[in-house]
């Protein structure tokens, strides 16, 4: 007789909550196809840009540059720090990001020949260690170049989802920006395009219903709460 198949490993349970989740919200919205940009180095301009920012100043900050024909690596170098900042105003905290990108481009024009896709192709934890030692990238935006402008497969972290994650007893609501990142990417594959749809997809449910006041009663995933209040 043959002998039977082996039995298959059951998804940890913590994997089917994050599965399922993922999988109300992309039913709900469809695809987010973030990030919006037209090239990588747009996507590197508005992860800097974000930085305590609503997406939609970042945006406009960002259609200024274009305007100015300075959406490209030398561009920023050759605008002058007051130029820089004066595009940048609408996204908030302009100077300092002025700096900050500055500080980006000045990064890859001298250690990189000014080829941002020499950046963008180191292994990962390369990648990471050396956007973090630029002046002004902390993790979060970090790995929002690493994931949307290399396609690597590391999960971005913000607000939004310390919040939902915490509220649904998925993580503790004190875990810092490594633990939330660690117990989401230690329970899904680590697929970039997986990674990407789902911070989106956070991002959009946080925005319309896991506010600071949390609209629950009408929120999409207000079945995984199973009847508990959420941790606020």
């Amino acid at each position: 007789m043959l002998a039977p198949p082996p039995l298959l490993p059951r998804p940890h349970p913590l994997r089917r909550r994050l599965v399922r989740l993922y999988d109300r919200l992309h039913r709900r919205y469809g695809p987010q196809r973030w990030w919006p940009a037209r090239t990588r180095f747009e996507v590197v301009v508005g992860a800097i840009l974000t930085q305590n920012a609503a997406w939609r100043n970042a945006e406009r900050a960002i259609a200024r540059l274009r305007g100015a024909d300075a959406l490209d690596l030398r561009a920023v170098l050759a605008l002058t720090p007051t130029r820089l900042a004066a595009l940048l105003r609408p996204s908030g905290t302009f100077r300092l990001k002025a700096r900050r990108l500055r500080a980006f481009a000045a990064h890859v024009s001298r250690r990189h020949g000014g080829r941002l896709d020499r950046l963008l192709a180191l292994p990962l934890g390369e990648l990471r260690a050396e956007l973090l030692g630029i002046p002004g990238i902390g993790p979060e935006t970090a790995d929002a170049i690493a994931l949307y402008a290399a396609g690597r497969p590391i999960f971005v972290v913000d607000a939004y989802t310390r919040r939902i994650l915490a509220r649904h007893r998925l993580v503790r609501p004190d875990a810092d920006y490594a633990l939330v990142q660690a117990f989401v990417m230690s329970h899904l594959p680590h697929d970039p395009a997986l990674f990407n749809e789902l911070h989106a997809l956070l991002v959009r449910v946080g925005k319309e219903y896991c506010r600071p006041r949390p609209r629950c009663a009408v929120c999409p995933l207000r079945y995984d709460l199973r009847g508990r209040a959420p941790r606020l």
